[in-house]
């Protein structure tokens, strides 16, 4: 059996990262030419991966080589001719009255692919614009509708922390954001609050959730009656992150506490 090599490769900065499986090593942080679904793409080595943790290895893509010098000239090249193809969309979307954004644009290292991101509220019928397209440059045609947290990565921006917002500084994966998550912090349910730029639930709720979900075992909701030592009340105060809340008990708010999160949770 072949010896391969595994390595995380994205094809942009901060993108999403790929497994792929090489014969040659491959130092962290060299551009590499893959093979991929779409064709050749020009990426960046970002990790190893123990092969212990990957199954069906064969069925990755490869590494075909580490890119040259005349490689990277081509994926400049690339890269202003994308640029220049997304002015041209957006002159032809203007001209048939096409209710879409354009995002961006990239073609394939190969050039066998040339790839269009855009924004829509609804599903739009594009047909012929990506015929024109194919006319002018002569190559597949493809145009995908992506969502507003794909439009904020792509844009970047300042979040409401003062930092540079997640999707753009260091996500590689955008998982899934709930109003559940919100809930569980105890935040106020107020969209300037808890909505990033994208209009989208905040993605940093999901950071923290899994702790404040431990801490939040056997914690009482807040408005429920318990019984406590000083007798029954009505729940007017929790801190999840401490494990304390307090009970108004004949008029008087009388602190509980469950002990420390460490030892209280196993």
């Amino acid at each position: 059996m072949d010896k391969y090599y595994i390595y995380g490769v994205n094809f942009k900065d901060n993108g999403k990262i790929y497994n792929f499986k090489s014969k040659i090593r491959c130092p962290i942080n060299v551009t590499v030419i893959t093979e991929t679904e779409k064709g050749l793409q020009f990426g960046k080595v970002i990790s190893f991966i123990n092969n212990d943790n990957i199954k069906n290895i064969d069925e990755l893509k490869d590494i075909i080589r580490i890119s040259t010098k005349k490689d990277y000239e081509e994926h400049l090249k690339n890269l202003r001719d994308a640029n220049q193809a997304l002015k041209q969309c957006r002159e032809i979307v203007k001209e048939l009255n096409l209710d879409m954004k354009m995002i961006n644009a990239s073609f394939t290292f190969d050039r066998k692919q040339l790839i269009f991101n855009f924004l829509a509220d609804e599903r739009i019928d594009f047909r012929e614009l990506a015929r024109r397209l194919a006319s002018i440059y002569r190559t597949r045609i493809e145009l995908r509708q992506i969502g507003a947290r794909d439009k904020a990565r792509e844009v970047g921006g300042v979040g409401i922390c003062g930092e540079k917002i997640c999707c753009a500084n260091f996500l590689n994966h955008i998982d899934s954001v709930s109003m559940n998550m919100a809930k569980n912090q105890g935040l106020a349910l107020n969209p300037s609050k808890i909505n990033g730029l994208c209009g989208r639930l905040l993605c940093c709720l999901t950071y923290e959730d899994e702790e404040y979900l431990r801490c939040s075992e056997g914690m009482p909701s807040l408005g429920e009656t318990v019984t406590t030592e000083y007798g029954e009340g009505q729940v007017v105060n929790v801190d999840t992150l401490n494990r304390t809340y307090k009970v108004l008990v004949n008029n008087e708010k009388v602190e509980i506490s469950l002990g420390d999160k460490s030892e209280s949770i196993k």
